[in-house]
């Protein structure tokens, strides 16, 4: 038997909460997550029935240029979004600053015709470019896409996971793929169990989780499926890896072998293995540096290393890498206990590579 009947009802009350600010994944846009709350209430203002629903806003700012005066505008934003609380108005402003260094990364985004919105930046390109398919991907055909990742061949795998990846980079697909549960689990599988068959298949898997990552409701299912802690697996074999070339490409320079066309082939396989690599990282760090927004991931990160995993990175020459890697350790800064660590990993970091150049040196003498 029903407490109150519909004669009872006398007062709606509507209030509206705001909620975390993201940058929309391809677009210069803010997205600001906000909840509204609806409670009906009876003549003595009590509570008779309540519901509350969630919602986004997405606040367009095209108008973005290099040249953009970044505290007016997002005063400008603050001021007309009143979903917006003025005392978030310096987050505000990061995240145009960011978007400000940020290159669209939609998939149209291959236009040759340069512009001053294309300013130096951590743009994340879309993955395995040399390998990518010329086929449209259909959100009807998932669970066929997902089936090639199931096929021996790695170049099937690549193509399967390219053609989920071109539609994971639409955010209104998103909803519709993480219904697919099959589709998510072999990716998952994949990506843990081999990964190291292709940097082309691992960079088009985390960046489809990446997609996923960019929006803060869709972090528990990345946290779901542990992509944080493998992606962070990943990145340290990689390193490892780099390390090995490096020293492989100093002992070939000391060699100075006179066929100087053995120099050029070694010069661009080295050059390809690392532009491939610094594409992974590229998005496994963005990757990382989204889930960090919640303090508790981020801690778990620290004591899995992630600095030290950023002050290596710091050695590369990829300006889109470095802008990223920075504004991490930026973000990670705030606390005390990770600025000591950043101190320690950096002195440790080059007095180790200090030492590891002496003794090639050495060897090759």
């Amino acid at each position: 038997m029903a407490l109150y009947s519909a004669e009872d009802a006398k007062y709606l009350k509507r209030r509206i909460r705001g909620g975390q600010i993201d940058v929309h994944p391809t677009e210069k846009a803010l997205i600001v997550n906000y909840s509204i709350e609806a409670t009906v209430l009876d003549e003595y203002q009590n509570t008779m029935i309540g519901d509350k629903k969630d919602a986004q806003k997405v606040i367009r700012v095209k108008s973005l240029t290099p040249s953009t005066d970044i505290r007016a505008l997002a005063k400008e934003v603050v001021n007309r979004c009143k979903l917006i609380h003025p005392t978030k108005i310096g987050e505000v402003e990061q995240l145009l600053f960011y978007l400000q260094n940020r290159r669209d990364t939609n998939l149209t985004s291959d236009s040759t015709t340069g512009g001053p919105q294309k300013p130096i930046s951590d743009e994340l390109e879309q993955p395995s470019i040399d390998t990518q398919t010329n086929e449209i991907a259909s959100l009807n055909d998932i669970e066929d896409y997902a089936e090639m990742l199931y096929e021996e061949k790695v170049s099937d795998k690549i193509k399967g996971s390219a053609l989920i990846l071109q539609l994971a980079r639409n955010p209104d697909n998103l909803s519709e793929i993480i219904q697919k549960e099959s589709v998510l689990n072999v990716l998952t599988r994949v990506y843990k169990e081999e990964w190291d068959q292709s940097i082309e298949l691992a960079t088009n898997i985390v960046y489809i989780f990446f997609c996923f990552s960019s929006f803060t409701d869709f972090h528990a299912l990345v946290s779901q499926h542990r992509i944080g802690a493998q992606t962070m697996t990943i990145i340290d074999a990689e390193m490892k890896k780099y390390d090995q070339w490096m020293n492989e490409i100093n002992r070939e320079q000391k060699k100075k072998q006179r066929d100087t066309r053995t120099n050029v082939t070694m010069d661009n396989k080295y050059k390809l293995l690392i532009r491939k690599q610094e594409q992974f990282l590229r998005v496994a760090f963005y990757l990382l540096l989204n889930l960090a927004e919640d303090l508790k991931v981020e801690l778990k990160m620290r004591n899995k290393t992630i600095i030290s995993q950023l002050i290596h990175a710091l050695d590369r020459d990829n300006n889109d890498l470095l802008i990223l890697v920075v504004s991490f350790l930026k973000k990670l800064s705030v606390f005390v206990e990770n600025k000591n660590d950043m101190i320690f990993v950096s002195f440790y970091y080059r007095d180790n590579l200090y030492k590891w150049q002496q003794q090639v040196e050495t060897k090759v003498i």
